[in-house]
């Protein structure tokens, strides 16, 4: 249920024009985790599009290292 919940609120915010313009580590990483997971940047497509040659230790989620290569 709290991945659920956590889809519905990336929806949400993705509809929004603020979501789009969300292109700082600190305003993607909602869960404030360290680390930018695929749902979390799903909001982005540009990121979305180079996420995998991002997540250069193949993880799954992008560290703020990785995420500075962006």
């Amino acid at each position: 249920m709290k991945h659920l919940n956590k889809a519905l609120a990336l929806i949400a915010l993705a509809s929004s024009s603020a979501a789009f313009a969300a292109s700082d580590f600190d305003s993607l990483d909602t869960d404030s985790s360290g680390a930018i997971s695929p749902s979390e940047a799903a909001i982005d497509t540009d990121l979305m599009a180079e996420f995998t040659e991002l997540d250069t230790d193949g993880n799954g989620e992008l560290s703020k290292d990785e995420f500075a290569k962006f």
